[in-house]
Parts: structure tokens; sequence; C-alpha cells
């Protein structure tokens, strides 16, 4: 009695510091994401109010219409439907569009790339959790969306569209924080500071900011988070201050009462003016986008207990101090500092802005990553800084780019304002293409209610795409720089993505059989030189063309022959003892493997020398388990042969014979299980042999052209623009590593 209860205690304890150790993890990953996720919308206050009445304040209670706006527009967006409803549609941990839309992919045939298998619904992380009885309504959706080509390509290009556009976001975002942090030394110093050294004060702290970001978001937000948090501690007691020192009747405005007469009084200004307002939720696609740098329980504390709260006194507290000071709408952030602590909040509010930018930064990072497994983004190197957790990457190319684009943003535009017309289209219309794909994700994964979809439709909808008219409204004053952004990274998404797909489909067409090999071979005469093989491939079914032509030209083959695809499932990681999917090509005495690598789209690509190491026990294994099955398979149909020749035995008279046929058969079972021991170990042999005397990659060097005939366009596509990217851009060799002096190209063109 007394070893169960001290068992209990034991097991109670365990269960205790493991909860501990959890929440402790989940906390840490909250204050980390206080620096990361909402530098953006937590510097939102220094510019919302002046952007919205950029023709100063008409009426009293005009004020308080916008702040009731505000309040309702944070509690319904990023609170309510970030927070609590899309953060749940996360892709095993991750966000942003290509996670949602990795996640359609999933309960639909929605891809455009014909490379599912049976095989990829075992990954354990695949998690396809269809429940047996379906819906109709789920049904007829996924049966439409697999039935039609134009809705898969029109899924994948808005989804491409909706990146495009958080890239956009990720260039503007820096830009306005840090101008508007910088322009306020002007209220201290207003003939010192010029417009011309201000803006190049912030160029010079952006480049600062991106040469910053190959540290990783681990390191930065740990730097970063404390001064966030600092931010909004201070931006939440002078919010305070301000409520009880002006006008603590604002706190009507939480009656939405005053929106109606905001626009009653305004009309089309007060349309106008929500073009301004939405600056308040800047940053928020941040919040789903950079999920996969921490979990979703830490952003939902982060959020809930820190950025909403702050933010909510923050914006009272202007609203307050508005209310008698309305002249200074134009610098109410800075105007309605205390006089006291004017410079200590100046230094942070330049912090706060340069870390403001570290949220669509790390965001882009998360959404290219996610995009280049897809076949959707030209090859650039990916680097994982963190060990803990995996979806926090670093690409060098994008960082640098991002960099030059926002130094080119804030010298010709200068100011705020103009900015902030350019700022609101890519916000919003990114919010929109969520909520579009989060509605087929409760359709058709979730099951939700009809009556629950059709309320979230109408409210958030609605919402969402009134914001939406009023920032297009302001399309000619800046508003057209995103959307030209946008347009220019989708053009280079769609041109690499479509010869992606009919170099997939080429392959696919010209693939070589098993029956093929064997022919080509015996037709080659060739020799079998000792030495492991690897030959590179995207294709996934079948053994590329590129192998026949790499016979033709060099008449001898390695005794072992990979040949290994790099396959990306629309799932974020797939677990290392998953990754490998072998099949032996018949004959068997060939020694021709295939091997699918199965990565997710956040997954490490490990260095090659790792990679070969895992590849080469991963085969023995494959070996080992193969010959197994085979010998039981024979074995079994040998025992179902016995046993029907033993029951046509007549059991009364020949029971000395039966008793002899199973003596027989045991040591026939003990010789076959030796035969067996040998057999497994003879084929393993052979494979040590072959990489003892070396393992060679063979990599193919495919030239792509427009076949003959082909259009104007698809030439231009095809000869121009893709094979300038891909001059321009990393190789397959140098994206994983494979080593220069083991490595033979084989060149080859594709007329699509």
């Amino acid at each position: 009695m007394r070893n169960s209860i001290v068992i209990l205690l034991f097991f109670f304890f365990f269960l205790v510091v493991k909860q501990a150790a959890e929440w402790s993890m989940i906390l840490q990953l909250a204050f980390q994401s206080i620096g990361v996720v909402y530098g953006d919308i937590g510097t939102s206050p220094l510019y919302v109010y002046s952007s919205t009445f950029l023709n100063g304040i008409k009426h009293e209670d005009d004020i308080l219409g916008v702040l009731s706006l505000i309040f309702y527009t944070i509690t319904l967006i990023p609170l309510i439907k970030y927070v609590f409803i899309v953060l749940r549609a996360n892709d095993n941990g991750d966000g942003g569009t290509f996670a949602i839309y990795s996640l359609i992919c999933r309960y639909a045939k929605v891809g455009l790339i014909p490379s599912q298998e049976a095989e990829d619904r075992d990954v354990s992380t695949f998690k396809l959790e269809l429940p047996n009885r379906r819906t109709r309504r789920a049904s007829k959706l996924k049966s439409m969306l697999e039935n039609s080509k134009f809705a898969k390509f029109f899924m994948l290009s808005a989804t491409m569209l909706g990146t495009s556009m958080v890239i956009g976001d990720g260039v503007l975002t820096p830009c306005i924080s840090v101008l508007s942090a910088v322009g306020g030394i002007k209220e201290a110093a207003p003939k010192a500071m010029t417009e011309e050294r201000i803006v190049w004060i912030s160029v010079a702290i952006l480049v600062l900011l991106f040469t910053f970001q190959r540290f990783g978001t681990d390191k930065v937000g740990y730097i970063f988070a404390p001064i966030i948090c600092v931010w909004f501690s201070l931006n939440a007691g002078i919010g305070i201050y301000n409520f009880l020192k002006h006008d603590p009747t604002v706190i009507k405005a939480f009656n939405p009462k005053y929106i109606i007469d905001y626009f009653t009084r305004n009309k089309k200004d007060a349309w106008i003016s929500l073009g301004g307002i939405v600056l308040s939720i800047t940053g928020t696609e941040a919040l789903f986008a950079d999920v996969g740098h921490f979990t979703v329980r830490s952003v939902q504390i982060s959020m809930c207990c820190v950025t909403y709260p702050a933010l909510i006194l923050t914006y009272i507290g202007q609203a307050s101090f508005l209310r008698k000071n309305a002249d200074d709408v134009s610098e109410t952030f800075f105007k309605s500092i205390p006089h006291g602590i004017y410079w200590p909040m100046y230094v942070v509010a330049v912090f706060a802005a340069i870390i403001a930018s570290q949220a669509m930064i790390s965001g882009t990072f998360a959404v290219i990553q996610q995009s280049l497994a897809l076949g959707c983004f030209p090859r650039v190197k990916i680097v994982h800084t963190s060990t803990k957790h995996h979806g926090q990457v670093y690409i060098p190319e994008i960082n640098y780019l991002l960099m030059l684009a926002c130094v080119v943003v804030t010298l010709a535009f200068r100011t705020t304002e103009k900015i902030g017309n350019a700022y609101g289209i890519a916000v919003v219309f990114v919010m929109t293409l969520t909520s579009s794909f989060l509605i087929l994700v409760m359709i058709m994964i979730w099951k939700t209610h009809i009556l629950l979809i059709i309320t979230y439709a109408l409210i958030i909808g609605t919402v969402e795409l009134v914001y939406l008219s009023s920032v297009l409204y302001k399309f000619d004053q800046g508003g057209y720089l995103p959307l030209a952004f946008a347009m220019f990274l989708m053009f280079i998404m769609c041109v690499w993505n479509y010869v992606y797909r009919k170099k997939y489909y080429f392959e696919l067409d010209h693939k070589i059989s098993p029956e093929k090999v064997k022919e080509t071979m015996d037709e080659t005469n060739f020799h079998r030189l000792p030495g492991l093989a690897i030959f590179y491939s995207e294709l996934v079914q079948g053994i590329p063309p590129i192998f026949k032509h790499y016979v033709a030209n060099v008449p001898c083959l390695h005794s072992v022959l990979v040949f290994v695809s790099f396959k990306s499932l629309p799932i974020s990681k797939v677990p290392v003892e998953e990754r490998f999917l072998f099949r032996w090509v018949q004959p068997s005495e060939l020694y021709v493997f295939r091997c699918v690598v199965r990565y997710g789209y956040n997954d490490a690509r490990h260095e090659q020398e790792d990679f070969e190491k895992i590849l080469v026990e991963r085969l023995k294994e494959f070996v080992r388990e193969y010959c197994l099955f085979s010998i039981a398979i024979k074995s079994h149909r040998l025992s179902m042969e016995r046993i029907s020749q033993l029951e046509n035995i007549d059991s009364g008279i020949n029971n000395v014979g039966a008793v002899k046929a199973e003596e027989e058969d045991e040591e026939e079972e003990e010789e076959d299980l030796n035969k067996t021991q040998i057999e497994i170990i003879n084929e393993i042999e052979v494979v040590d042999r072959a990489c003892r005397a070396g393992v060679v990659h063979l990599m193919g060097e495919h030239e792509v052209m427009a076949s003959k005939g082909s259009g104007i366009a698809k030439k231009v596509i095809i000869n121009y623009t893709y094979s300038f990217l891909k001059r321009n851009l990393r190789q397959s060799n140098k994206v994983f590593d494979i080593p220069h002096k083991r490595m033979l190209k084989v060149g080859m063109t594709y007329e699509l």
C-alpha cells in the first residue's frame, strides 16, 4: 500500500513538473512574441489620428466617432478574427497565406502538380481527419474544387497574390514606422531637424535594422521584447494620465451610436477617413504569418494580456487629449506626452519603430519559405536560425532586397501621410483574402454550422470590404505602390510556377518504366563500376528521362543506383523517421532504387554529409525489410500449400505420415531462416561495398526552351524570363549543399 502511494505521488509530481515546463516554454515564447509580432500594430498610435483627420477636426464628437471605430475595429479584426478564429486554421503550428492554402490542399486535391501518393497520408503530421459521415455541404465544395481547373488556378493565384501583398506590407511597414518615430524630434527641435535630415536618419536606421536580421528571430525576440514591453507600459500609463487629466467622458465612445453619428455628419469624408483608421490594425497579418515562430497559445496570451489592453488605453488617452487640444491632431502622439518624459519616450518610440518592422520582415521570410517549398518562388537560401524552434528562418537574398526597397520608398515618399495612403491597401487586401480562405476551411474542414459561417461573413467580411473600398479610393495618392509591387512579385512567382509545372509534366510524360530501364541497360552493353550513384530529380513517379540520356552518352553505371526526388508535402514538418520512402526497381539484381525524400515547407534541409549518411542508413534498413517481407510472403505461400497437402491426408490412417511432415516442415523453416539471414547480409553487403567505393552525386542540369511553334508570350516567359531568374539565383546544388568534388552535372534540354 505504501509503495502504491509513493508511485502515485511520484507520478503526480512528474505531471506537475512536465506541465510547469510546458507553461514555462509557452510564457517564454509569449514574451518573445511581444518583440517580434506586435511591433507594427503597437506603433500604430504614432500616426492613426493624424492620418484619419488629415483636414483637421471639424466637430468635437468626431473624436468619439473615430475612437469608437478604432475600438471596434481592433476588437473585431485582430482580437476576435485573428487571435480566436484564424489562428485555429494553422497548419501544424504554421500560419500565413500559403499555410492555409496547404491545409486546404490536404483535404481537397486542388494542387496543380500531380505528385500525390497514397503513402503521403501515412505521415503522422499529415493529420487528415475527415469524419466518416461527411456533410453534404463539405462534400459538395470539395468535389467542386477538385473537378474545377479554374478553381485550382484561382486559388493558387489568389494565394500568390496574397503572399505578394504580405511582402509588400513588409516593405512599407519599416518605412512608415521609422519615419513616424524619427519625425517626432521636430516637436523638440523644429528648426534643427529638417525633413531632409529626418529622411536620411530614417534610411540609416533601416539599413542597421536589416543588417541585424541575420542573428535570427530567437535572439531578436529576446532583445526586442523588453523594449516593446516598456513601450506598451509607457503608452498605457500616458493613456491613463491623459484620460484622467483631460476628458474622462470619452469612455462613452464604447457606444456604437457615435459611429453612426460620425457617418451621418461627415458622409463621404467619414468613409475616406477609414483609410486612416485601418492603420490601427496594420501588422495584424503578422499575427498569423509569424505564429510558426512561436505557438498559437503564446500569441493568444501576449495579445490578450499585453497588446490589446495597452492599445485601447493608448487610443482612449489620445482621444481625451484631442478633446481639449483639437488643433494638435497632426502631431497627436508626441504632443500628448507629458513634458517631463518627452525625451525618454522619444528614444523608446524610435526603438519601438525599429522593432515594428520585425513583425512583417519575419512574416515575409516565413511566407517565402512556404512558397519556395511549393514550387512558387525561385530558389533562395533558407537559414534556420534556431535549433529549438524550426519555424524561425532568415533568407539573405530577400533580406537585402527588402532593405533596398525600403530605402527607395523612404527616399521617394519622404512623409508618413504619403506612405499611409499606400499602406492600407496591402493590409486590408490580405485580411480579406484570409477571410475568404477561412470560410473554405470552415465549410470543408471544420464543418462549422452554416449560421456561424453566415454570421462571420456578414460581420467580419462586411467590415473588411468597407475598409477595402475606402483604401482603394486613395489609389492615385500612393495606393498604387503595393499593388505594383505585388504584381511584380506575382509575375515572378507565376513564371516560376508555370515553368516548374511544365518541367514536371514533361518528365512525367517521358518517364522511364522499370522494364525500359532493363532494356536500356541491355541495349547499351554497359559496365558496372563499384560505387553508389545518386541521381537527383523532381519527378516522384517513375525514373526521369535524363537517365536514358546519361546512359546513352556514358555507357557505364555504378553498382548501386538511387534516384532521389525531393518532394514538399502540404504540411509544415515531416518527422525524420518518416522522411524517406524507398522502392526497389525490378529486376532486383540491377540494384536500382527510387527514393522520395519528403519535406514539409518548414523543414530544414540538412547539409549533404548528414543527408548522405542518413540516406545510406535508411537504404540498408529498406533492403533488410524488403528481404524479410519477400521471404515472409514466399514462406506464407509454401505454408498454405503444405496445409492444403496435410488436409488432403486421411487423418484416421496417416497420422504417422502427418507427424513426419510436420517435423520436416520445422527443419525446412529453420533452414529457410538461415538462408534469409545470409540473403539479407549479402544484399546489405552490396550496398556497403558500393558506399566504401565512393558516392557520386549526379545532378540534372536542365535547360528549358519553348517548343517549336510556341507563341511569343510562351517564348518570352520560358526562354528569357525564367532563364534569367535561373541564371541569377541559386542552383540546386547550392540549395542542398552538394559537395563539388563528388558532383557530376548531366545536361539535357527540355522543349516545353
